[in-house]
């Protein structure tokens, strides 16, 4: 008897596994927190607070996704 081998696919497209949208979120994250303590340029520091929020909550959704 030969069995024959079923190969999952996975379902989630590459990009849009955990492993790279987690350092992406991360690098957002980062940006915002570069943004907050910079002392040139007072736009940046207007939206460093909603970068890092949006950096925040993606990396909350994110870390719901499969490997």
């Amino acid at each position: 008897m030969s069995r024959s081998v079923i190969s999952k696919r996975p379902s989630w497209p590459r990009w849009a596994r955990r492993g790279l949208m987690e350092n992406i979120a991360t690098a957002l994250i980062a940006i915002g927190f570069l943004m907050l303590f910079q002392p040139f340029a007072l736009s940046l520091y207007t939206y460093s607070f909603i970068t890092m929020l949006a950096g925040t909550v993606m990396f909350i959704i994110v870390s719901k996704f499969p490997e």
